[in-house]
């Protein structure tokens, strides 16, 4: 399994979205979080295709802290079904990797 990942959600607006990063860096959930620009998300909801603006947030920690950083993110997010997905990184930036794991050491 690779040691880091690259965990995407998005939030309805950004203020949202500081909020979560926030916490995740408070609880060393996560090394950062960045937030896109407003963008257009089509999907799929309740039998209906839907289109709302939204940010992107991607978050930079361990895939050990995966599991936690999940719950937390269920905790505090306001949709019912937030979009919570994990992408291995295989490579990176030796410093950057060493930056990760340094920032995310509870």
């Amino acid at each position: 399994m690779d040691k880091y990942i690259l965990v995407l959600t998005t939030v309805p607006e950004e203020k949202t979205g500081q909020t979560i990063a926030t916490r995740l860096l408070e609880e060393r959930l996560a090394a950062c979080v960045t937030i896109s620009a407003a963008s257009q998300s089509f999907y799929w909801w309740k039998g209906q295709i839907s289109k709302e603006p939204e940010h992107i947030l991607l978050i930079k920690t361990r895939a050990a802290l995966y599991p936690r950083l999940e719950k937390k993110i269920q905790e505090i997010h306001p949709y019912e079904v937030p979009e919570i997905i994990a992408l291995p990184v295989h490579k990176g930036s030796v410093d950057y990797l060493n930056w990760i794991e340094k920032e995310t050491k509870n």
